[in-house]
C-alpha cells in the first residue's frame, strides 16, 4: 500500500495543490480499493492511478469556486530537497511558478496538461483515464498551452542551482541590512509578490512592480520576520525560505528566478498555516 501511496501522491497533488487534500484522495481510493470487491480489475496499477485522477478532478471542481474568488491563492508548498518527505515520488511534482499558472486552466485542462506532459500518457492513454475522446484530449491539451506561459526549468542543473542559492543568500543578507540598492538590483523590473494568508491578514496580498515590492518586502521583515529564524530549502523544485519563531513555520516564501539564476521575478509568501503544516521543524 505505501508504494501505492508514493506513486499515486503526484498525480492527486498536481491537480490540487494542496498536500492534505491529496492525501485524502490517495487514501480514500486506496482504502475503498483494499475493502470492496476488485471482480474486474485486471491491472491494479492503472486502475488505481485512475481512480485517484478522478477524484482529484471531482474534489477540485468542488474547490475551485475558492480559488476563483481569491485570486492570491496559492499552491500547498511541497518540499523536495534532501529534508523532504520520502514517501513522496518528488521527481513528479510540478514546480512551483507551473503550480500557480495552472490555477488560469479548468480542472480537464489541468488534468490533461498534467498526465501529457508531467506523466508522458498518449492521448489515447488520457482519453481512457479521462473517459473522453481523443480528439478532446487533444483540444483540452492545446487549450491548456495558450493559456499558460512557458514555465522555466522544472529542475536546475547543479551549477544553475549554486547560482540560484547564491542569490538567495545574497537576498536575505541585502534584507536583513536593509541595503535597498542591493536588494532592488535582484530584482526585475516588474517583479510581483503574492502573499496568501488563509484566513490570517496579511499587508497586502498582491504587489507589482520594483519600487512597491521593495517597500513591502522590508515591511514585512522589519514587522514580522526579522526575529524569525530562516532555512533555506528546495520547494517544488524552486528556491524558497522558511521562516521559524518560537518553534512554529510561519512563512514559506518560494521564489521565482531567472533561468540564469541572476533575477528574482515573482515571490510567493505562503502564511496560511493550513498550508505549512508539512515542513517539518529541523
Amino acid at each position: 500500500m505505501e508504494a501505492y501511496q508514493q506513486l499515486l501522491f503526484p498525480y492527486a497533488y498536481n491537480i490540487l495543490g494542496s498536500v492534505e487534500d491529496a492525501k485524502d484522495v490517495v487514501q480514500e481510493v486506496v482504502s475503498k480499493y483494499y475493502t470492496t470487491s476488485r471482480e474486474g480489475v485486471n491491472d491494479e496499477k492503472n486502475y488505481l492511478i485512475r481512480s485517484v485522477i478522478n477524484l482529484a478532478i471531482n474534489t477540485k471542481n468542488r474547490n475551485k469556486r475558492v480559488s476563483a474568488a481569491t485570486p492570491e491563492w496559492l499552491p500547498e508548498p511541497v518540499a523536495t530537497d534532501d529534508n523532504a518527505d520520502k514517501n513522496i515520488n518528488m521527481k513528479d511534482i510540478l514546480s512551483y511558478s507551473l503550480m500557480v499558472l495552472m490555477e488560469r486552466l479548468s480542472t480537464m485542462e489541468r488534468a490533461v496538461f498534467i498526465l501529457r506532459e508531467s506523466f508522458d500518457y498518449d492521448h489515447k492513454e488520457i482519453a481512457a483515464v479521462l473517459s473522453i475522446s481523443e480528439e478532446y484530449s487533444r483540444k483540452l491539451l492545446s487549450r491548456a498551452k495558450t493559456r499558460l506561459f512557458k514555465p522555466g526549468p522544472a529542475v536546475r542543473t547543479a551549477a544553475q542551482q549554486q547560482q540560484t542559492s547564491r542569490l538567495l543568500a545574497d537576498y536575505i543578507d541585502a534584507i536583513r541590512q536593509g541595503d535597498v540598492k542591493r536588494l532592488e538590483s535582484m530584482l526585475y523590473s516588474e517583479v510581483t509578490m503574492v502573499a496568501d494568508g488563509g484566513q490570517l491578514k496579511v499587508v497586502r496580498k498582491i504587489t507589482e512592480g520594483v519600487t512597491d515590492v521593495l517597500e513591502i518586502l522590508q515591511i514585512i521583515y522589519t514587522r514580522y520576520l526579522s526575529k524569525a529564524e530562516v532555512t533555506f530549502r528546495w520547494v517544488n523544485h524552486q528556491p524558497a525560505f522558511v521562516y521559524t519563531y518560537k518553534g512554529r513555520v510561519v512563512t514559506c516564501q518560494i521564489f521565482d528566478v531567472s533561468e540564469d539564476g541572476n533575477t528574482i521575478l515573482r515571490i510567493n509568501n505562503v502564511v496560511d498555516p493550513n498550508k505549512l503544516k508539512q515542513f517539518v521543524i529541523e
